[in-house]
């Protein structure tokens, strides 16, 4: 039942997620749209009230548990980011507002971007250990192994990713030559990488056209 109430949270934030954007810029309620988004707490508030019902009735800890804990962590962590990360993408194809900026992808930039990430990543093992550890002393005398492994689940995924992050401060990644000599990023042929003085002669030969 655990693991099918997760799945169904799952696919609600979702379902949710793209409720809320769509009527927010296809059909311009944007009160409606922060009503819709404002229930995505509930289903990990849901999840957490059913887990902790479950264990009140006699149910042994089990994987389903520190699963659930997971989740909820995750969600909390990287819930907002989420939503925020599409809701810019929503508002460029569908309301024609600019570009979101792409995340950096070099040097100091790019190495404190993965440490802010991996900050949200702590945050997720500190959650999911918070509820897990609650478990334990809610169980009591009981069998509370697979909880206590989910604990080390979380705090190994915490670990790892610091691992990942620490490696973009210790070996910056370097922005490629082509790139360090044209000073732009952008693909070759991209409209804003072509110099001004082509700009200027095309629309010149467009207006004798005329």
């Amino acid at each position: 039942m655990i693991v099918a109430l997760i799945i169904a949270c799952e696919v609600g934030f979702w379902v949710l997620l793209a409720a809320g954007l769509a009527v927010r810029y296809l059909l311009r309620m944007r009160r409606t749209s922060v009503a819709l988004l404002l229930c995505e707490p509930v289903l990990e508030l849901v999840l957490f009230v059913v887990t902790a019902v479950d264990l009140r009735n006699g149910a042994e800890p089990s994987w389903e548990h520190g699963l659930a804990a997971l989740y909820i962590g995750f969600t909390v962590a990287y819930g907002h980011y989420t939503i925020h990360w599409l809701d810019g993408h929503a508002a460029h194809r569908l309301a024609g507002a600019p570009r979101p900026p792409r995340p950096p992808r070099y040097g100091a930039a790019r190495a404190l971007h993965e440490g802010r990430l991996w900050l949200r990543t702590v945050l997720m093992a500190a959650v999911a250990c918070a509820l897990l550890q609650a478990a334990i002393w809610y169980v009591g005398d009981g069998d509370t192994s697979s909880l206590r492994s989910f604990q080390w689940v979380a705090l190994r995924a915490a670990g790892i990713h610091g691992l990942i992050a620490l490696t973009y401060v210790i070996w910056p990644k370097q922005r490629p030559d082509k790139e360090s000599e044209t000073g732009s990023a952008l693909p070759a042929g991209d409209p804003q990488d072509i110099p001004d003085t082509r700009v200027r002669r095309a629309r010149k030969d467009e207006e004798q056209v005329r």
